[in-house]
């Protein structure tokens, strides 16, 4: 990459963001099948070359160029549409027709495979393919949550309509997916939600106001609404199946108001949309709308928390491509024990979204499989995940701009674009403070806890580690699993659900990253990074204490170069007073 330092101002244009990423691969192998990453891997490699160079570069003309509201054809005729830049189109077509992310998880033969990837291929590829663009990644994961949920919960008849054409790579013939849902006067509160659904001669039409809706132009869209005598609260709400056209063709009875202005994900269109009796499809039972549309609501999170990890990633790529290259004070940067220090800040939140996303990926497979036990994991996970990758995605995205300096405030690389974009993980679906109140409404709901506890007792037992090192782990455990319990139990410890959503998280996501150290053919980094989750998120330290690392393991981990077990080891903590 010599060719992209020009008089000391490094340029990660041009590098490949699989291949640069030595983990990915490693991660890869634990979490699909020798023959799945045979056949699958020259696709990330293809797309790790797309998102350093093609991609980049028409994510970088799609944030300048919105999208705008087109209201009337030029002879009056009404229109009531979105024009798109055409750098916005082409990485459509990229996403939904060359990768089919959008339709791996519902039908075989994406990249001629006899059948349905597994949720780590398609999470896989989201992960690199947001590292270049964010925005459309939206439309992605709403045209894939989507169709899951019609497919689960649809007529058959309504399934077969619709389908094919929400999980087809031919572009020209694509129906892209959206959920309408946010009210002005409900938004985390659902059961506030008044568009009404009115039946007239066996056809359902919807009246009402759409506040929040992202991919507005969308062919098919969820909604709930409310019948006539559906009664209060989300217990009278029903989910419907919006199309943007008639059977006929023409138009359905809605309008786009307006298109929202927004500090990030400017490539795509969110806007304000008026019901004006449009007709929709009854999805699933009437007056269970609500957990029907959960269904679309938990796969999106999972979804967000993907994409967040994603942008973690990017900018720790940046960071350490930046600090690599540059040259200050008669060193490279990477070489300054300071910055040893805050990249060591950056890809230890970037890691631990990683594993949780790949991880709870697998959970998703093993629950999709009917295996009860993982669904509860799943639902446990999936808000946990949401909740605080989404937000470390914002702190890791402002500091990896900082370590490029003055360059990564400028529009020209995507440091701030990255930043725009990572503050709107902890906005969609659902805020933080409300999916951390998830997280524990699953467990007195459903239990959840009581599961996912053993189960992380039994990664660590698979990791085979001595009495001393496991009795971290434990203790942390333990520790977490009490915070989470004082909330759970004491209504006026609500105050603390974040905190206690925090430790698990963190604690989580250490173990997850030493159980795939120990399946990383003798590669123990990724123990390492559970040391210094556990260390620097979870255990009592002196905020004052002065401890000098270790200088080469810590290079060690900057080289993202494979570890010994003993010198991952070496880093553990000691336990912390019961």
């Amino acid at each position: 990459m010599a060719q992209a330092i020009y008089r000391n101002i490094p340029d990660s244009a041009g590098e490949n963001a699989y291949a640069a990423d030595p983990d990915f691969a490693r991660l890869l192998r634990i979490y699909a099948t020798p023959a799945e990453v045979a056949h699958v891997e020259p696709r990330f490699e293809e797309l790790g070359a797309l998102v350093g160079d093609e991609l980049e570069q028409l994510a970088l003309t799609a944030d300048k160029h919105k999208p705008t509201l087109a209201v009337r054809h030029r002879n009056a005729s009404p229109r009531n549409g979105i024009d798109k830049h055409p750098a916005y189109v082409q990485l459509e077509r990229y996403a939904f027709s060359h990768f089919g992310l959008a339709a791996m998880s519902h039908r075989p033969g994406v990249f001629d495979w006899p059948e349905k990837w597994p949720p780590i291929v398609k999470y896989g590829l989201t992960y690199l393919f947001v590292q270049a663009e964010f925005g459309l990644c939206c439309p992605l994961s709403m045209t894939d949550a989507l169709t899951r949920t019609l497919a689960k919960f649809g007529d058959p008849a309504l399934v077969d309509r619709f389908f094919d054409d929400l999980t087809t790579q031919d572009f020209e013939s694509l129906c892209q997916g959206a959920m309408f849902m946010t009210e002005q006067d409900a938004g985390s509160d659902v059961g506030r939600i008044s568009t009404e659904a009115r039946e007239d001669n066996g056809v359902w039409r919807l009246y009402g106001d759409k506040w929040f809706c992202s991919n507005a132009d969308a062919g098919l869209a969820m909604v709930l609404a409310r019948p006539v005598d559906g009664g209060e609260g989300t217990k009278g709400l029903t989910l419907f199946l919006l199309p943007r056209h008639k059977a006929d063709g023409e138009l359905n009875d809605y309008r786009l108001i307006r298109l929202k202005d927004k500090l990030g994900t400017r490539s795509m269109a969110s806007g304000e949309i008026t019901l004006d009796g449009a007709e929709a499809y009854v999805v699933g039972e009437p007056g269970s709308g609500f957990k029907q549309m959960t269904d679309m609501i938990n796969m999106s999170r999972l979804s967000n928390g993907v994409r967040s990890a994603g942008l973690m990633r990017r900018a720790l790529n940046e960071a350490l491509f930046f600090a690599r290259h540059r040259e200050a004070f008669g060193h490279k940067l990477v070489d300054l024990p300071l910055m040893w220090r805050t990249l060591l800040k950056l890809m230890t939140p970037a890691e631990q979204g990683r594993s949780m996303a790949f991880h709870t990926a697998d959970v998703l497979r093993r629950a999709d499989g009917g295996d009860a036990r993982a669904q509860k994991l799943l639902r446990i996970l999936t808000p946990l995940m949401k909740f605080r990758t989404t937000r470390d995605a914002r702190k890791v995205a402002g500091d990896g701009m900082e370590v490029r300096g003055g360059c990564g405030y400028i529009e020209e690389f995507s440091d701030a674009r990255v930043l725009r974009d990572a503050h709107l993980g902890s906005i969609w679906e659902g805020t933080s403070n409300i999916v951390a109140l998830d997280v524990v409404r699953s467990i007195k709901r459903e239990d959840t806890l009581a599961t996912l506890v053993p189960y992380l007792h039994e990664c660590l037992d698979a990791v085979e580690l001595p009495a001393a090192a496991r009795g971290v782990f434990d203790d942390a455990l333990e520790r977490a699993e009490r915070a989470v319990m004082r909330v759970v139990e004491n209504k006026d410890a609500t105050i603390d659900t974040r905190v206690a959503a925090s430790g698990l998280y963190h604690v989580a996501s250490a173990v997850f990253l030493a159980w795939e150290a120990s399946r990383s053919e003798g590669d123990w980094r990724r123990l390492a990074l559970a040391w210094l989750v556990l260390t620097h998120r979870v255990l009592p330290r002196d905020p004052l204490a002065v401890d000098a690392p270790d200088a080469e393991l810590v290079q060690c981990l900057l080289a993202e170069a494979p570890m010994s077990r003993d010198q991952a080891l070496s880093l553990a903590p000691e336990p912390a007073c019961a």
